[in-house]
């Protein structure tokens, strides 16, 4: 599990001023990130060795909005990671109040787009 709190910007909203939705999707890859980096994982890295990985699925059920000037607390958790598939589940809140939860599956593929199994070293970092 990793947390992040960030603010939420104008940039962020709708004209109403409530985070425009797709941006949820920005926020899970902010928390994803955060938690490869902090143990370690170079992501740049694994791209220039040809690891990309690729969001294959997404679910998100939006409980309640957040808004402009909010400080929101994003927490990810990697419930599962293989060879080629690594799955993410992740709840954002603002001032302990639920607003989303989603997942996300991901999969490892090459320059050619096709399945590629993780580099051993990464596995290890989170089967250990």
């Amino acid at each position: 599990m990793d947390k992040i709190t960030r603010k939420v910007y104008y940039y962020d909203t709708d004209a109403g001023g409530l985070v425009y939705h797709s941006n949820y999707l920005k926020y899970f890859e902010e928390g994803r990130t955060t938690f490869f980096e902090k143990r370690g994982v170079d992501i740049p890295s694994l791209l220039n060795q040809g690891y990309f990985l690729v969001v294959r699925r997404t679910e998100i059920d939006y409980i309640a909005p957040a808004r402009y000037g909010d400080i929101i607390e994003i927490v990810s958790h990697l419930d599962f990671i293989s060879g080629v598939r690594v799955n993410f589940s992740y709840e954002i809140t603002c001032n302990g109040k639920d607003i989303v939860r989603g997942k996300t599956l991901l999969v490892s593929v090459g320059e050619n787009m096709k399945p590629r199994r993780l580099p051993r070293e990464i596995l290890d970092i989170f089967k250990s």
